[in-house]
């Protein structure tokens, strides 16, 4: 298994799991990882959890690999899951369906403009990020505001607030942000010109 993650990150912190799946174990490892899912959605500090199958995944031509992604609130709290009996026994049932594994750990905004797969690229410049994020936190605050903030105006202010930012992180991470690379990608990752 290889695995990269980053020191001591601060705030939030996204994984990103990709197992090859033995041919013929795809329904057995689907039931095994959604179990594992389910039991880390009982830790402190879970934010969530997605399983992506290949042919979910635009551009996959490789039947054989999924992704998980999942999110703590902390480091500490991500920590705490990866060191727990109940992840091991997951990691042990997950096994004998898999190939290979590999795990990516992120924090903040880094999992949103994560660099495209293929050869070598620089990460877009900040301010390019910046411009990305709030193009997408904008549009989905506005719209939290019109649909659900009505509905919490009774809530008090620190429980209102909460939940709106936790659901503005959901939707940003695995809705708006990935779409708006998507769209932005020739922007944010440039061609690199050959000089001959």
């Amino acid at each position: 298994m290889a695995e990269a993650t980053l020191d001591k990150p601060a705030g939030a912190v996204t994984v990103l799991v990709t197992r090859r799946v033995k041919a013929g174990h795809e329904a057995a490892f689907e039931r095994t990882s959604g179990d594992m899912t389910a039991a880390a959605s009982a830790f402190p500090g879970y934010l969530g959890g997605q399983l992506i199958r290949p042919e979910a995944e635009e551009g996959s031509d490789d039947p054989a690999l999924y992704h998980v992604v999942f999110a703590f609130d902390s480091a500490e709290h991500l920590q705490g899951w990866q060191q727990s009996p109940t992840r091991s026994l997951g990691l042990a049932a997950i096994a004998p369906h898999i190939e290979s594994q590999t795990v990516r750990q992120v924090s903040g905004l880094g999992y949103w403009f994560a660099a495209p797969v293929g050869p070598k690229q620089n990460p877009p410049p900040r301010w390019k990020v910046a411009v990305v994020t709030w193009l997408g936190i904008f549009p989905t605050v506005y719209v939290l505001f019109l649909t659900v903030a009505p509905f919490l105006a009774d809530w008090p202010l620190l429980p209102r607030v909460m939940l709106l930012t936790a659901l503005v992180v959901l939707l940003m991470t695995w809705l708006v942000a990935p779409q708006l690379t998507r769209w932005l990608k020739p922007w944010l990752y440039p061609a690199v010109r050959q000089v001959s």
